[in-house]
């Protein structure tokens, strides 16, 4: 599973009510792609049927098995600081980052 810090579970809710999806869930997700072979993706979805389903901070949380593979014991939080960084997600899996964070392999 992944956790949520009270920060991102506070931004993800804001935004379900700003795009008026209150009933969709929080889809964490990893593709190919970005400078390092891998990036991280989230997005408001309905569950498929092989999803895996879980809460964390409240927030309802689906992932496909082999993101969850990935992303097993990740933590994502939101830091809306000076640097206006968003959401950052520390993965215990990744064996390199990109400088953006957004990005691994």
């Amino acid at each position: 599973m992944i956790t949520l810090s009270s920060r991102a579970a506070a931004q993800i809710r804001s935004m379900q009510t700003e795009l008026n999806a209150p009933q969709k869930r929080l889809r964490v997700l990893v593709e190919s792609g970005g400078c390092s072979g891998f990036q991280y993706g989230m997005s408001f979805d309905e569950p498929k049927s092989d999803d895996v389903q879980f809460q964390s901070e409240g927030v309802d949380v689906i992932m496909d098995p082999s993101s969850l593979a990935y992303m097993n014991g990740s933590a994502i939080d939101f830091d809306d600081g000076l640097h206006g960084k968003g959401f950052e997600i520390k993965n215990p899996n990744a064996q390199s980052t990109c400088g953006c964070g957004k990005s691994f392999s």
